[in-house]
């Protein structure tokens, strides 16, 4: 299938953040994660938030291997890229992704994640995605430390912290990740190098958004926090937005 160019609509990730600053209100992206909305109402809910002034949207893809759940495949993501001029914001928790890449790299704005833990190769699999134009990115879990990643900084555009054990959605976020993200922002500007740090788990619009920037944060995930029952996705997008308000 032919790859779909939305440069005319994409959002350049670099260059957003000040290198040796935490980022303010006005730097954050918010990737509303779509595994947390209405699976029945899926075009519905992602066209809600990209009006809502969400920055990406977040895809969770699992293969029941290397987590234990099973989530998206090809042909949804296909149709939530089809419901937004976003970018899409595509974690694969798949073990040994290389063969599915060109699955899910289908417009030049895809953002691809994959995980350190399920790569053998890490290194090949990175230049894979940038050989292809595609902004990549790699995540740790909250067991893996900040050192698996740091022989590929050079490479990416994006580091994803996981804040909780990735697999299910609505978990607590983990206090520790707090000082995680810290360490890889002082590691990234101390090197002087361009990539964002991204969490992912438990963000709400609270102190972990807020801890979160503090620390170094820059593309904030939040599932629950923005598809829920008791408001509407505008109104979860300004008050995560509202809780940013004046950070420094």
């Amino acid at each position: 299938m032919a790859r779909e160019n939305l440069n005319s609509n994409s959002l350049s990730l670099r260059g957003r953040v000040r290198v040796g600053a935490s980022p303010d209100e006005a730097d954050v992206l918010i990737a509303p994660s779509v595994l947390s909305a209405d699976f029945g109402r899926l075009a519905e809910q992602v066209q809600a938030a990209t009006e809502a002034g969400a920055d990406l949207i977040h895809v969770d893809v699992m293969d029941g291997l290397f987590v234990p759940n099973i989530s998206f495949g090809e042909v949804v993501v296909d149709a939530i890229r089809a419901a937004t001029h976003l970018p899409l914001n595509i974690h694969l928790m798949i073990q040994e992704p290389d063969n599915l890449l060109p699955t899910f790299m289908k417009a030049d704005t895809d953002q691809i994640l994959v995980h350190a833990e399920a790569c053998r190769h890490l290194h090949r699999t990175v230049a894979r995605v940038r050989e292809q134009g595609n902004q990549v990115g790699v995540a740790i879990n909250p067991g893996t430390p900040v050192a698996a990643v740091e022989e590929v900084l050079p490479l990416l555009d994006i580091v994803m912290v996981m804040s909780v054990n990735p697999g299910f959605a609505g978990q607590s976020y983990i206090p520790e990740s707090v000082g995680k993200i810290r360490r890889l922002r002082g590691i990234i500007d101390d090197a002087n190098l361009a990539a964002q740090v991204e969490v992912d788990g438990g963000v709400k619009a609270d102190w972990t958004a807020q801890e979160s920037v503090r620390a170094g944060a820059s593309i904030l995930v939040a599932g629950s926090a923005i598809f829920n029952k008791n408001e509407t996705v505008p109104e979860a997008m300004r008050g995560m937005r509202g809780c940013l308000a004046g950070l420094v």
